[in-house]
């Protein structure tokens, strides 16, 4: 069967990650997507927020986490980021990408990203 997906895409962010000190230490600009695979239903059908995730919640979970610690690499973020949006009520499977839109490469990119999939583990 095929899930629903609740997406949030292009979320910017200024956050203090990198493996430089000067990545570390003056941040720079990030931007993350959402989506999150959930049963959209019963949110369908009864047109109630509390049937469905809040895609500002989602966004308030991205914040936190990048305000919340310093990584040096994109996947330790993401990771952290599909865990905390994992532990919300219904999601079943996320995937997220971080894109770091300045990487400090000596060839013009318009950004470097990863992408990483994780789902709730069945019990």
């Amino acid at each position: 069967m095929r899930s629903d997906c609740l997406r949030v895409l292009d979320l910017r962010l200024h956050g203090h990650h990198g493996v430089t000190d000067a990545e570390q230490a003056d941040g720079g600009p990030y931007a993350v997507d959402v989506e999150v695979r959930l049963d959209l239903a019963p949110a369908g059908r009864s047109d109630d927020l509390a049937d469905t995730l809040d895609y500002g919640e989602i966004c308030q979970v991205v914040e936190q986490v990048n305000r919340g610690a310093r990584f040096r690499l994109l996947e330790a973020f993401a990771e952290r980021i599909a865990q905390s949006v994992l532990a919300m009520p219904g999601a079943q499977e996320v995937v997220v990408r971080v894109r770091k839109l300045s990487p400090p490469l000596p060839q013009a990119v318009a950004c470097a990203e990863v992408e990483i999939v994780r789902g709730r583990v069945s019990q």
